[in-house]
């Protein structure tokens, strides 16, 4: 068997064991019916945007509802939707009146991320499943009661974090699980690219068709200023910068790869040091997460334009990374050998010590973008109600990491112990005021869910 048809057999396998995982798992109550899914995208710009169209062009679904406070969108957005599905999609600013329709299956959440968990309660609490993006939340008590949310009102919640639904990835779940690797015992996860800071620039007059209280909702009152609306992403407000922002799919990807839960320790250091402007956000950061004999270390520079992520091409062929600046790698070392991940389709490879100064490849895998395997998982779970392969409680652990090292971060770098039970930071009541945000009515995240 050549090299092109081993692997095409064995991810073909894998995905047979997950189509009889998703069998085996569902539940008594699981749907039967052939109907179209009818979805609500909530936040339509960028991912949003893409989501759309993507879950427009599947046969099974149904946009019914684009959902967003910025009604500029709306016009270009339903000519797309309507030429792959045929039929025009309704149109909202406030998504809870998609919500009261009780005709609708589910919701696509792609805001930014302070709305992501709020959104997601709402939609449980209305009895629709979820697809949110990641990260699920801005805070972690946020995130459990998203997790609380979905068990209460028996909801499917899957998280955009794809790479667990990629074919090669369980491959080097596989692989990692046979022993082959040996003892792991640490695992550098990597985040670096080029991010330009931004200037400071005045607050101006709310644009037309924009629903600036809305677009806030659980974050402080604040005057309309372009930097907020667009870069939000840099804000702690907002955000969390670019290890909660993007990061987040390699931490969860190494920690789904290891089989690790939470970390007892954390500490993270860093600043904003390549550019001035108003980002609060660190460009350059470094994080030690401490787990039950292992250490996982991340690494995030932003000012660092020679370090590229995977581009669709190489993401989409029997290609490997230039793995020396592969912006988003991760490196696990074992006894046996060195295993480095790409994500979204970067493939994988493994290393052991070097013959006549040559690089040895003992195993490797190439990879596939897994965007529409995680959509056709989700459909499958709405569904059947089996456990999704990136079900919220998975999202939250992830989540937190970032969360946790970014705490860190804002406490000048001291190191933190965390007690995985209560959710909370022993004997640190500073550090516990970061567990949860202050929200203004009547963007609240409810505490009974």
């Amino acid at each position: 068997m050549n090299d092109v048809a081993r692997r095409q057999f064995l991810q073909t396998s894998v995905a047979a064991g997950l189509a009889a995982q998703v069998t085996s798992s569902a539940t008594a109550g699981a749907q039967t019916n052939d109907h179209r899914l009818s979805l609500a995208v909530i936040g339509i710009r960028g991912r949003g945007g893409q989501l759309a169209r993507d879950f427009a062009a599947r046969s099974d679904c149904h946009i019914s509802y684009l959902c967003d406070v910025d009604e500029s969108l709306f016009a270009s957005r339903v000519k797309e939707i309507a030429e792959i599905q045929e039929t025009a999609p309704q149109t909202v600013t406030d998504f809870r009146r998609a919500l009261d329709d009780r005709s609708l299956d589910a919701v696509v959440i792609a805001t930014p991320d302070h709305w992501h968990a709020l959104a997601t309660v709402w939609a449980c609490q209305a009895g629709k499943d979820v697809y949110v993006e990641k990260p699920i939340s801005h805070s972690p008590w946020e995130g459990r009661q998203m997790v609380a949310a979905a068990r209460r009102h028996d909801r499917i919640v899957q998280v955009g974090t794809q790479n667990r639904s990629a074919a090669y990835n369980f491959l080097a779940k596989q692989y990692l699980e046979s022993g082959k690797l040996g003892q792991v015992h640490f695992v550098r996860v990597c985040n670096q690219k080029y991010t330009a800071n931004v200037k400071a620039v005045p607050d101006t007059a709310i644009p037309t068709g924009l629903d600036w209280n809305m677009w806030l909702g659980p974050a402080e009152d604040s005057p309309y200023n372009r930097n907020h609306h667009k870069a939000w992403n840099h804000f702690w407000q907002f955000s969390g910068g670019d290890i909660i922002n993007d990061a987040v799919h390699q931490l969860d990807l190494a920690r789904w790869l290891l089989g690790l839960t939470a970390p007892k320790t954390v500490y993270a250091t860093g600043g904003r040091f390549a550019e001035q402007g108003v980002f609060e956000s660190p460009d350059t950061q470094m994080a030690v997460f401490e787990f039950e004999k292992l250490v996982m270390a991340f690494e995030l520079t932003l000012d660092t334009p020679y370090m590229l992520k995977s581009d669709a091409v190489l993401r989409n062929s029997d290609m490997i990374p230039h793995w020396p600046q592969n912006a988003t790698r991760i490196e696990i070392f074992g006894a046996e050998g060195m295993m480095v991940v790409g994500r979204m389709g970067g493939g994988w490879q493994v290393f052991h010590r070097p013959k006549n100064r040559q690089p040895v490849v003992a195993a490797q895998e190439f990879g596939r973008f897994p965007d529409p395997e995680h959509q056709q998982n989700f459909v499958d779970s709405v569904r059947t109600r089996a456990v999704p392969n990136a079900d919220i409680e998975e999202g939250h652990r992830s989540t937190l990491l970032c969360q946790l090292a970014n705490i860190s971060y804002r406490l000048g770098g001291r190191k933190l112990t965390w007690n995985e039970e209560t959710e909370t930071f022993l004997g640190d009541g500073e550090a516990n005021t970061y567990l949860k945000r202050e929200y203004r009515n009547p963007w609240r995240v409810p505490d009974e869910v």
